[in-house]
C-alpha cells in the first residue's frame, strides 16, 4: 500500500502545484482588467473553478496521502520531515491567501496590482524547491 499512497500523494501534489502556479498568473491579468467587464467576469469564473474544483481538492488529497505515506514509512520522528511539514503548512497558508484574493476579485474588491501578483507567484516555486530538496536529501535524520 505504501507505493500506492506515495503515488497518489505525488499526483495530488502535482495537481495542487499546477493550480498554485496558474491562479496567481490569472490574477496578474485580472488585476489589469476593467472591473465589471466581460473579461473580468470570465476571470472570476476561471479563478473560482480552479480553486474549488482542482486546487482545494488536490490540497486535501495531498495532505491525506502525504500523512498516510509518512505514517506508513514512520517519518514522524525524522527531523527532515518536521521541516517538510512546516514548509507544507506555509504552502497551505499561501493557498489560503490565494483563496482570499479570489473572494476579493469575486466581490470586485481587489486592491492589489498586477505587480503584486507577479511577485507572489514566485513563492510556491521557492517552497517547492525547498520541499523537494529536503525530501530527496533527507538532512537532519
Amino acid at each position: 500500500m505504501y507505493e500506492w499512497m506515495k503515488a497518489f500523494h505525488i499526483m495530488s501534489v502535482l495537481a495542487w502545484m499546477a493550480g498554485l502556479f496558474y491562479l496567481p498568473r490569472l490574477m496578474v491579468y485580472h488585476a489589469d482588467a476593467e472591473t465589471g467587464s466581460e473579461l473580468s467576469e470570465t476571470f472570476k469564473i476561471m479563478e473560482r473553478r480552479l480553486l474549488k474544483a482542482i486546487m482545494t481538492p488536490s490540497m486535501i488529497a495531498s495532505w491525506i496521502f502525504g500523512l498516510a505515506t509518512a505514517y506508513a514509512a514512520d517519518f514522524f520522528t525524522d527531523g527532515w520531515f518536521h521541516i517538510k511539514l512546516l514548509l507544507v503548512f506555509l504552502m497551505s497558508a499561501y493557498h489560503g491567501v490565494l483563496a482570499r484574493h479570489v473572494r476579493e476579485f469575486a466581490g470586485d474588491n481587489n486592491q492589489k496590482s498586477s505587480k503584486y501578483y507577479r511577485i507572489i507567484n514566485e513563492l510556491p516555486t521557492l517552497l517547492m524547491v525547498a520541499i523537494v530538496l529536503i525530501v530527496v536529501f533527507k538532512p537532519f535524520l
